[in-house]
């Protein structure tokens, strides 16, 4: 069965362990080496870490100190999220010399559109291929990319080949591509869906495409409805140059453990700043306060609050922040606090949201 529903070329652009291959590029000593970014203190986190940590089992959001234990060579940097953005900057660039349609997840991956580009050239594959070479020769970084008539086929294609590589999913692949596809790579389904899954008989696209859309909305509620177009190659959703942020938060984890109540404020008042600082920056402001907490036994509680207006000013984030600290009992001495707005002043009701544009069917297309 061919694949029968709009087609665009995508393509889904993945640096290869971004932070740990830019800290192995300014410093040639570490080539070579298992590298991890974060810290490896008591409690340091992994943020990323090189191809040749992976080997060892090293993996982001790691704690440190288990990645040392599985790599006792492990060498530890320190984040430097500036040249990060810097390096990310110059990629976004090559990216828009193709498409303008480019659509940022973060600073190591994007989304882009070329089923009509800068160059009039027919071949995403061939686009894909140019661009990971131009990142190569002007970065001395390494990409890899997924290419197919959705975001959500181009995603998961991006891993196939890791690290650099590419792999196209073709209109006419499209079916036996995702049936053959094991579960828990599917991009939105979690270790935890995963073994839901598993317990339900679902182990690849091919079991989940067995499954009624009444069954997946029984087991999975809202999600029943993405699991059931997805595997089918269902995905409109079109590539947004401009992502809308729906919160803007900062947190800090601490060192030791707090269960004195003036030590959390001082913390608070710290990242109150924090957060006018990055909402400011952004031109942004919302009615939503929420604060999180992370207890000393990882278990994790957020208390919320929403205004009749939109704040930004670092004392309404505090007393609001505090009242909500005061609204319950700490059920532990706390290892995290954090305070996010939402609600903020660029969201758009439904009157006022774009409907998805219907994109005619085109069965054959060179991708």
């Amino acid at each position: 069965m061919a694949y029968e529903f709009p087609v665009r070329k995508i393509i889904h652009v993945d640096m290869d362990a971004f932070y740990a291959s830019v800290e192995q590029l300014d410093n040639p000593e570490l080539r070579g080496k298992p590298v991890a970014v974060g810290g490896g203190a008591k409690r340091g986190v992994v943020a990323a870490a090189s191809y040749e940590a992976r080997k060892f089992g090293v993996r982001s959001a790691m704690s440190g100190q288990a990645a040392k234990r599985n790599c006792p060579e492990l060498i530890f940097v320190k984040p430097r999220f500036d040249r990060y953005k810097e390096i990310s900057s110059k990629i976004r660039a090559i990216f828009l010399e193709y498409t303008d349609l480019v659509e940022p997840l973060s600073l190591d991956e994007a989304y882009l559109d070329v089923t009509e580009n800068k160059f009039g050239n027919p071949s995403a594959t061939m686009i894909a291929k140019e661009i990971r070479q131009r990142i190569y020769d002007e970065l001395g970084l390494r990409a890899s990319a997924g290419i197919s008539v959705n975001k959500f086929i181009a995603k998961v294609a991006s891993d196939v080949n890791k690290p650099n590589g590419q792999k196209t999913v073709d209109p006419e692949d499209v079916p036996e591509f995702l049936e053959q596809l094991e579960i828990r790579k599917f991009y939105g389904v979690g270790k935890v869906t995963a073994e839901k899954m598993y317990q339900l008989g679902i182990f690849t696209g091919k079991d989940l495409k067995d499954k009624s859309e009444d069954f997946l909305n029984t087991h999975f509620g809202k999600g029943g409805k993405f699991y059931y177009q997805v595997v089918r190659g269902i995905h409109l959703s079109p590539v947004k140059p401009e992502r809308t942020p729906k919160s803007v938060g900062a947190e800090r984890t601490f060192s030791e453990n707090l269960s004195s109540e003036i030590f959390m404020l001082e913390r608070l008042e710290q990242i109150a700043h924090e957060l006018e600082r990055r909402l400011k920056k952004n031109q942004l402001a919302g009615k939503t306060i929420t604060l999180k907490i992370k207890y000393s036994d990882f278990k994790l509680q957020t208390r919320a609050k929403t205004l009749s207006y939109f704040v930004a000013d670092h004392s309404v984030l505090l007393e609001t922040a505090k009242e909500l600290l005061y609204q319950d009992a700490l059920q532990n001495s706390v290892r995290l606090l954090g305070i996010s707005v939402s609600n903020l002043n660029t969201d758009r009701g439904q009157e006022g949201e774009e409907k998805e544009e219907t994109i005619a069917v085109q069965l054959q297309i060179e991708f």
